[in-house]
C-alpha cells in the first residue's frame, strides 16, 4: 500500500494530504514500511483452514486456481497453499530421515525418496506462476497505455486552454476529454502524481483562463461541488469505522475521486479543499496511531522473545543424566514454548528468525532427548541379555552338590549382577525373580546337606580360641625351654583343629597369628622347618583369597623391614665397643649373637614372603 499524492490541486494553494507535493525518499521508505505492515497484518489474520489440507486436497485446489483467469488467481492463497504444502512434506521428511537413523545409518548418507505429489505440486505452481506473471504484465501494458492515453489528453486539453476564439466550439470537446480521460484506467504508480498534476492543470488553465459562458462554467462548478461535498460527507463518515485499515482504504479511494472531479468556484476551493483534508487528517492519524501501537507491540514482543531464546539457550543439555532430569528440563522447554505461543507477532524483519533462532534450540534439545533414550534403551536391552545369561548360569549350577566351589560361583554370579545396569521395568522384576530363585534353590539345598558341617565349624572356631586363650595364658617369665614347648604344643593343636566358619576364619587366624608372633618374640624362637610347613599349610588355605594373600605378605614385609633396621642399628653399635677390656669383650659377643639371631630372622621372613609369591 502506497501513500501517494493525494489531493487534486485546485489552486497552487492546495496541497497533498500527507505534506504535500512528490514523496521525499523518506517518504516512500515509509510508505514501503507501511505496505510492508499492512501485508504482514493481512498475513495474522488469514484464515488458517489451509493448515488442515492434505496433500491431494492441495494439489485439487491448485488444480482448480490453474483453470481460472489471471486476475482471479490470489497470490495469498497460492502462498498459503505453498507453506501448507511443505509444512507436510517437513514433517514427512523428518519421520523419514529418523527411520534412516535409527537404521544405523550415517546422517550425512541420507537422501529423500522422490515424492510424486510434490513433482506434480511443482509443476503446478510453475504454471500458476506463469499464468500469473503473464497477467501481470498485461495489467503493466495497459497502464502504460492508459498513461500514454492520458497524455494524449492532456495535451489536446492544454491545446484548448491556448484557443481563446472558440469557446463555445470547444468547450463539449473539453467535457468529452474529461470523461475519457476518467475512464481511461490505472497508470503506474510512479506516474500517478504527475498525471493527476498536470490534467488538474491542464483544466484549471481551461476554466480560469478562457472567458467561457458564465451559465455553463456556473453549472459544472455546482455538480462538481455537490460531488466533492458528497466525498467530504463520505471521509467524515469513516471516523466511525472501527476497522482502521479498511478506512485508509476507503480514504485512498475517496482521494482518487476526489482528483478525477472538476473544480469548484475559486472563492470556495480553499475552503472546500479544508473539509476534506481534514476529515482525511482524522482517518490518517488513527492510521497512524494504529500503527505506531503496532509497532510498540512488536517491539514488546522482540524483546520477549529475544529473553525466551536466551532463557532456553543458557540451559544445559549435556549434564542431563537420568529420566527424573530429561523429564523435569522437557517440562522447561514446553513450558517456553507455551510461553512464547502468548506472544504475538515482533516486526516481520526479526519475527521469522527469532522463531528460527528458538525453533532451533528445541530441536536440538528433543533430538539430544531422543538420542538419550534410544542409548537408554539401547543400554536396557544389553543388560537384559547380560543378566538373562547370568540367570541361565545360576540355573546350570544350582543342582551342584559342589558345595564351596559353587557357592563362590553363584556369590561371583550376585556380585556381577549388580555392576550390570538397569533393565526396562516391564522385565526388572521377572529377570530377578529368576535370578534369585536358581540361587536360593542352590543355597537352600546347602544348608540342608552342610547343617552338620556348620555345626562340627563352630565346634572347631570354639577349639581354636581355646588355643589361642592357651596361649595368652604362657607367663611371660616362663623358663624360655618350657614356654617353647608349650608354644610348640599349642600350635600343633591348632593344626589338627579342623575348619571354623567362613566369616569367622581371617579373625580368628589374625588372632592366633598375633600371639604367636608376640611370644616369639618375646622367648626368642626361631622358626624352624616344621613352622615353615605350618605356615606353608596355612598359605594354602588362603590360596584361594589373593586379597588375603596380599595382606599377610605385607604383614611380613613390614615386620621384615623392622628386622632389618634393627640390624643396623647393631651394626652400628659396634664401632662404640672397646675390645681391649674384658667387659668391651662380652658386649661385643652377645651383640654379635643378636646379630646373628636378627640375620636368621631376616631370612625365615624372606622365606615366608617368596612361598607367597608364588601362590600369587
Amino acid at each position: 500500500m502506497e501513500l501517494r499524492d493525494l489531493s487534486l490541486p485546485e489552486e497552487n494553494t492546495e496541497r497533498d494530504i500527507l505534506n504535500g507535493g512528490e514523496e521525499s525518499p523518506t517518504e516512500i521508505a515509509e510508505n514501503a514500511t507501511v505496505e510492508a505492515m499492512d501485508a504482514d497484518e493481512k498475513q495474522s489474520n488469514e484464515p488458517n483452514d489451509k493448515k488442515h489440507l492434505t496433500k491431494e486436497e492441495i494439489i485439487a485446489t491448485l488444480k482448480d486456481l490453474n483453470l481460472k483467469d489471471g486476475s482471479e488467481i490470489s497470490r495469498d492463497e497460492i502462498t498459503h497453499l505453498k507453506q501448507a504444502f511443505f509444512a507436510i512434506r517437513k514433517n514427512e521428511l523428518a519421520v523419514e530421515k529418523q527411520a534412516f537413523l535409527e537404521k544405523g545409518n550415517e546422517e550425512a548418507a541420507f537422501a529423500p525418496m522422490p515424492d510424486e505429489a510434490e513433482e506434480q505440486f511443482q509443476a503446478i505452481m510453475k504454471e500458476l506462476k506463469e499464468k500469473k506473471a503473464a497477467y501481470i504484465a498485461e495489467v503493466e501494458a495497459q497502464k502504460q497505455a492508459n498513461l500514454a492515453k492520458k497524455l494524449e489528453i492532456i495535451d489536446e486539453l492544454e491545446k484548448l486552454a491556448e484557443d481563446t476564439d472558440n469557446v463555445n466550439r470547444t468547450f463539449p470537446r473539453f467535457r468529452e476529454l474529461t470523461q475519457e480521460f476518467k475512464n481511461a484506467g490505472e497508470v503506474p504508480p510512479t506516474e500517478t502524481t504527475d498525471i493527476y498534476r498536470n490534467y488538474s492543470a491542464a483544466v484549471e488553465r481551461f476554466y480560469d483562463r478562457l472567458k467561457i459562458n458564465k451559465d455553463l462554467r456556473d453549472y459544472d462548478f455546482k455538480k462538481n461541488l455537490e460531488q466533492k461535498q458528497l466525498l467530504i460527507d463520505e471521509a467524515e463518515k469513516l471516523a466511525a469505522e472501527n476497522d482502521v485499515i479498511l478506512a485508509f482504504r476507503r480514504l485512498q479511494e475517496l482521494h482518487e475521486k476526489w482528483r478525477e472531479t472538476g473544480p469548484v468556484a475559486k472563492e470556495i476551493r480553499e475552503s472546500i479543499w479544508e473539509k476534506f483534508k481534514d476529515a482525511s487528517a482524522v482517518i490518517n492519524k488513527r492510521y497512524q496511531d494504529f500503527f505506531e501501537q503496532r509497532k510498540a507491540r512488536e517491539r514488546e514482543n522482540e524483546e520477549k522473545k529475544t529473553e525466551i531464546c536466551e532463557r532456553v539457550e543458557a540451559l544445559d543439555f549435556s549434564s542431563l543424566k537420568n529420566y527424573a532430569a530429561w523429564e523435569e528440563m522437557t517440562k522447561t522447554i514446553l513450558a517456553a514454548q507455551q510461553d512464547w505461543k502468548k506472544l504475538g507477532f515482533a516486526s516481520k524483519k526479526v519475527n521469522n528468525t527469532l522463531f528460527a533462532r528458538f525453533r532451533e534450540t528445541c530441536d536440538k534439545f528433543f533430538a539430544a532427548k531422543a538420542e538419550f533414550f534410544k542409548n537408554i534403551r539401547e543400554n536396557h536391552s544389553a543388560n537384559l541379555d547380560k543378566k538373562v545369561a547370568l540367570c541361565e548360569k545360576a540355573e546350570a549350577l544350582k543342582e551342584s552338590t559342589d558345595w564351596k566351589n559353587t557357592a563362590d560361583k553363584l556369590v561371583s554370579l550376585q556380585k556381577e549382577w549388580k555392576t550390570i545396569g538397569s533393565v526396562d521395568k516391564k522385565h526388572s522384576d521377572a529377570v530377578w525373580e529368576r535370578f534369585q530363585q536358581a540361587c536360593d534353590y542352590f543355597f537352600d539345598r546347602r544348608k540342608k546337606a552342610t547343617s552338620s558341617t556348620r555345626k562340627a565349624e563352630q565346634q572347631n572356631l570354639k577349639d581354636k580360641n581355646s588355643v589361642i586363650e592357651s596361649l595368652k595364658n604362657i607367663p611371660l617369665e616362663t623358663p624360655r625351654d618350657e614356654a617353647v614347648k608349650l608354644i610348640k604344643d599349642a600350635m600343633a593343636k591348632w593344626q589338627q583343629i579342623g575348619h571354623v566358619p567362613f566369616k569367622d576364619k581371617d579373625k580368628v587366624y589374625n588372632a592366633y597369628r598375633e600371639i604367636v608372633d608376640k611370644l616369639y618374640d618375646h622367648f626368642d624362637v626361631k622358626e624352624t622347618r616344621a613352622n615353615m610347613a605350618n605356615f606353608a599349610n596355612d598359605i594354602n588355605e588362603m590360596a584361594a583369597d589373593t586379597n588375603k594373600l596380599y595382606r599377610e605378605r605385607e604383614r611380613l614385609a613390614r615386620a621384615c623391614e623392622q628386622k632389618r633396621s634393627e640390624l643396623k642399628t647393631y651394626e652400628n653399635n659396634l664401632g662404640f665397643f672397646n675390645i681391649t677390656s674384658k667387659g668391651g669383650n662380652s658386649l661385643l659377643k652377645d651383640n654379635e649373637r643378636r646379630m646373628q639371631r636378627i640375620k636368621e630372622d631376616i631370612a625365615a621372613l624372606e622365606s615366608k614372603i617368596k612361598l607367597i609369591d608364588s601362590k600369587l
